[in-house]
């Protein structure tokens, strides 16, 4: 015949891992991502306006100098990524706007920039516009992100119907 053992099952159900057995066992615990892990948000800096501004330049320029954002980042390994949000429009046929933005006096588009437009057909033209770039700029110094814009013909706005835009600089950790 063989022997029964009892087992204490309140045993199975309840207790804690040694924090020596289990790297990192709680969440608090968790101090530092593994290596080659990045990703992480170190800092987010945002600027808005609501001003309409406009240009007949056919050569980048400021859009607005209150649409731009200074950010100084911790490491040479992070990466800055910006993201803007904004209107533009026409308000009369034939209109080519133009929009990029520059890291300082860096075009982090092309000679075209980013984003183009174009209205042919009548005036009161709205055009929703938003830009979006993952910028490695291997530098701890400050730097300013801002939007500029161009017109190929005619005239080329921002904040056109006077909605309220924005620019955002997310700090990545390299």
């Amino acid at each position: 015949i063989m022997a029964l053992s009892k087992i204490d099952a309140a045993n199975f159900l309840t207790g804690t891992i040694p924090q020596g057995n289990v790297a990192n066992a709680t969440l608090n615990a968790v101090t530092t991502l593994p290596a080659g892990v990045g990703g992480k948000v170190l800092q987010v800096i945002t600027a808005t306006d609501e001003t309409l501004r406009s240009t007949t330049s056919t050569s980048f320029v400021t859009a607005s100098n209150t649409l731009s954002v200074d950010i100084t980042p911790s490491a040479t390994s992070s990466k800055i990524f910006i993201t803007t949000d904004f209107s533009s429009g026409a308000s009369t046929n034939n209109q080519v706007g133009q929009f990029t933005i520059y890291r300082d006096t860096t075009n982090l588009g092309n000679a075209e920039g980013m984003v183009k437009f174009a209205s042919y057909v009548g005036g009161d033209n709205y055009f929703p516009i938003g830009m979006n770039y993952l910028d490695s700029p291997s530098s701890t110094s400050e730097l300013t992100y801002q939007v500029y814009m161009k017109v190929n013909t005619g005239t080329s706005y921002i904040n056109y119907g006077a909605m309220k835009c924005s620019i955002t600089a997310f700090e990545i950790a390299g």
